[in-house]
């Protein structure tokens, strides 16, 4: 089976060839599940490298 992907437009996962255009979606994920947690898991992503001291320019 192909990628799964997460349409931030339409906050749903998607997969095969009627998807969003790839400007609002994320991915690819392995798993629908993992795709359905695709903003925490970027939300996290930005925690880590907010508070990462090489990319910290406070």
């Amino acid at each position: 089976m192909s990628d799964f992907w997460f349409c931030v437009k339409h906050h749903r996962v998607e997969q095969g060839e009627d998807m969003c255009p790839p400007i609002d979606r994320l991915g690819p994920f392995a798993t629908s599940e993992e795709a359905e947690h695709a903003l925490e898991k970027a939300e996290q992503r930005n925690q880590e490298w907010d508070s990462d001291p090489q990319w910290n320019d406070d």
